[in-house]
């Protein structure tokens, strides 16, 4: 679609919708992580199940350090490694809530897209051994945390880069085998999750089929095909252990 001109510029109107969503995509990059808010919302959720989420961080010591240095994002800091060491996933899934690029799009879809994804992985009977919230986090600071928790699958939660268009889009990365060293290559991801992309239900059902078939085939990325359709259809129960 044209923006049209004034002269040699963009009319004023566009010109100001530009500035106003470039300027929400940047405070969204820079806005204020509550990671003991998701604590607390993922302990409301987990709580019957006897489980209680914990907060680590990742190398990078401050917002401006993990921009600079995306590689520190991607490594658990020492106090933190040794508290996801001391988890026991084995064999199961283990959720990570990550700041990502957009601590905005955290606040405003995580908690609500766990809400439908908890019992669609119950009805599965799809195990979940441990829930974590990681400050200063990027994709593969998943992977790390799974291997220590010796999980079979990681699974995480983490604010997309943000766009002129949604400055607030959730992604899920899902990996199988969990290990230093894994790439991108070894993911599958649902992304765009936002209120004008995804809805939680529709992100909820691919990330659940995900999870199963990555399970039941013990591969994701390149090997595991997104083949759940529209959300419409039931998910089957795999061989898996219970909540």
């Amino acid at each position: 679609m044209a923006l049209g001109r004034s002269g040699a510029s963009l009319p004023t109107r566009a010109l100001l919708d530009f500035t106003l969503d470039h300027a929400r995509a940047r405070d969204a990059v820079h806005a204020a992580f509550d990671a003991e808010a998701l604590v607390r919302g993922l302990d409301e959720l987990l709580g019957e199940h006897g489980l209680h989420a914990v907060e680590v961080s990742s190398r990078a010591a401050n917002r401006r350090q993990y921009l600079g240095r995306p590689d520190l994002g991607r490594r658990l800091d020492p106090a933190s490694a040794q508290r996801v060491a001391a988890l026991d996933a084995a064999g199961r899934l283990v959720i990570v809530i990550g700041d990502g690029l957009s601590p905005t799009a955290v606040h405003a879809h995580a908690i609500a897209l766990m809400r439908e994804l908890l019992p669609l992985l119950a009805a599965a009977k799809i195990g979940i051994g441990a829930a974590v919230v990681a400050t200063g986090a990027r994709v593969a600071l998943g992977d790390e945390i799974g291997e220590l928790a010796k999980a079979d699958m990681v699974a995480v939660l983490i604010g997309e880069r943000p766009g002129l268009s949604a400055p607030d889009s959730l992604g899920a990365y899902l990996t199988f085998g969990p290990a230093l060293g894994r790439t991108d290559a070894d993911r599958n991801c649902v992304s765009n999750i936002h209120r004008a992309g995804l809805t939680y239900d529709e992100a909820a059902f691919k990330i659940a089929w995900l999870v199963r078939e990555g399970l039941r085939r013990r591969a994701t990325g390149v090997s595991l095909k997104d083949e759940s359709g529209d959300g419409t259809s039931h998910l089957p129960n795999p061989e898996a252990g219970s909540v």
